[in-house]
């Protein structure tokens, strides 16, 4: 980064504000940030190149590791990969049960999200409600699966268990609970005088610089780009999805648009069980040669596999886009450029929600 201004000012790669560790260059003016650099590699796992040569089996539990908070995800999108190749069908019951898991693992990312910028921004109070409100998705998570991360539920041609009438049940008392709290948190930080001091105006992406960037997810939601993965799956239209824009662009757009998706997700996880059909939750298949690309929705935009296997289900390659990389970059190029304040390059960097452990998979 070229030199022009007064102060060269270091952040991380270990601060108390980011999950994980990535280091931000500032060139600063005084007070006001005139350009920021985004430097990664401090926990880069080479996965990708782990899985080639390895049975489809063993690449599944690969995939969830790349990120466990993102862990759902990646085992639904490599073996959504696998049954494009293979032509593998889902039964309708595999189908719901793969919906609900997403959606509350959805839920508590965005809860996780949205709990570290209000930390960042100094809000405690409400950042410690809504991580405790996320521990109540994910016991529904663990409820679900026997576990809270890691639980390598997606199989091809389904899912790995059924679940009961009690377990369903379980979810939905989960789910109605979150609703029940949700509310009062959201009013606080919509009507918090701290936050908005701290949020509007703040960290602006503008529609031109979101298009141009690829940034995805709800941080190019939050600045008025209508894409979704999920807008391509039928079944999400027909359980209450529909597309959440906001047309701010900051960083309380950002977060408001997680909440509003919370409010989705829960809806969604609802109707899902309500018309939870019967039939068996895995059907028969076998993962033949073939290559292809699939995208779907994580909870910070599109996942994509590109993976080729050969005759014996064995990777020969394979390549994994997170969204975290086109955001991370919007960040560093867009959102943190000519910040008033060098005290918004934290908040503002984590209003996008990086993953850091996904963008070094």
């Amino acid at each position: 980064m070229k030199k022009v201004v007064d102060v060269s000012l270091p952040i991380g790669p270990v601060h108390p504000c980011f999950k994980e560790p990535a280091r931000i260059k500032c060139e600063t003016a005084g007070e006001r940030v005139i350009a920021t650099e985004v430097e990664l590699g401090y926990v880069k796992k080479g996965i990708e190149k782990i899985m080639v040569g390895r049975p489809w089996q063993e690449t599944i539990f690969l995939a969830e590791r790349v990120c466990g908070i993102c862990s759902v995800v990646h085992n639904t999108a490599i073996v959504g990969a696998l049954e494009k190749i293979s032509g593998i069908a889902v039964s309708p019951r595999a189908m719901h049960l793969r919906i609900i898991l997403n959606e509350l693992d959805r839920m508590q990312s965005h809860l996780l999200a949205n709990y570290s910028y209000c930390y960042t921004i100094e809000h405690e109070t409400l950042a410690m409600y809504l991580l405790n409100l996320r521990e109540t998705v994910m016991d529904a998570i663990e409820i679900m699966t026997g576990t809270r991360i890691m639980a390598a539920y997606v199989v091809p041609g389904g899912v790995r268990e059924d679940i009961s009438a009690e377990t369903a049940g379980k979810i939905l008392d989960a789910i109605v609970h979150v609703e029940a709290e949700l509310p009062r948190f959201v009013q606080m930080f919509a009507t918090g005088p701290l936050i908005a001091l701290r949020s509007k105006g703040i960290g602006v992406l503008s529609v031109a610089d979101a298009k141009e960037s690829g940034v995805v997810g709800p941080t190019a939601r939050a600045s008025g780009i209508a894409h979704d993965a999920r807008e391509q799956e039928p079944l999400y239209a027909g359980l209450g999805w529909h597309m959440i824009t906001r047309s701010e662009g900051d960083n309380f757009a950002r977060i408001m648009l997680r909440f509003d998706e919370l409010f989705q997700s829960a809806a969604i996880i609802k109707n899902a069980l309500a018309r939870l059909p019967d039939g068996p939750v895995r059907l028969g298949g076998r993962v033949t040669a073939g290559r292809t690309k699939h995208t779907i929705e994580a909870p910070r935009g599109d996942l994509t596999y590109d993976i080729e296997v050969d005759e014996n289900g064995q990777v020969i390659s394979v390549a994994i886009q997170t969204p975290s990389i086109m955001n991370v970059e919007v960040g560093s190029h867009a959102m943190m450029k000519n910040l008033a304040s060098a005290a918004d390059v934290t908040s503002t960097f984590i209003s996008a929600d990086p993953c850091i452990a996904c963008a070094e998979r």
